[in-house]
């Protein structure tokens, strides 16, 4: 995973504040938590640091499909094994017939389902890791034996 400080060596050091931020360090934590892109930074942009925004967005790439909450579920990965399905705590708990024992969960409230084979992320504002009391939870990272959950 990509840290800010990775991301703050690449920028201006301007602290020009023409992206809207106070510092530039403000901006690398803006763009790691994807609230601000690369082009809001306006000396960046300039032909000098071409080569610290072609780093820029290679770094910011594996994070380019992520949900908000930095989740990135691979298909090309998944087996649709579940095991995320019955792990997550917000599905279990938003599933009374129970998805701990493996029953899928159904209302429109739950994270993961299986569908065609694969799983996908239905309501993701409702994962662990989003909102204002946000917890790093890896409840459906751990499981999963495929690696094809990741958080960015």
């Amino acid at each position: 995973m990509v840290t800010v400080m990775e991301l703050y060596r690449l920028l201006p050091g301007t602290n020009c504040k023409k992206c809207g931020e106070s510092t530039c360090m403000a901006f690398a934590v803006a763009l790691l938590s994807r609230k601000k892109n690369i082009p809001e930074c306006i000396p960046i942009l300039l032909e000098n640091f071409k080569k610290q925004k072609e780093k820029l967005e290679l770094l910011l790439l594996p994070s380019a499909g992520a949900e908000e909450t930095g989740m990135i579920i691979h298909p090309e990965l998944c087996t649709g094994c579940g095991n995320c399905v019955v792990a997550c705590p917000v599905d279990v708990a938003n599933d009374p017939r129970g998805a701990a024992v493996g029953c899928a969960p159904t209302n429109d409230k739950v994270i993961f389902k299986v569908k065609d084979g694969k799983v996908v992320a239905l309501n993701i504002k409702e994962c662990r890791r989003f909102g204002k009391n946000r917890v790093l939870c890896y409840a459906c990272i751990d499981p999963c034996p495929a690696g094809a959950i990741e958080f960015v």
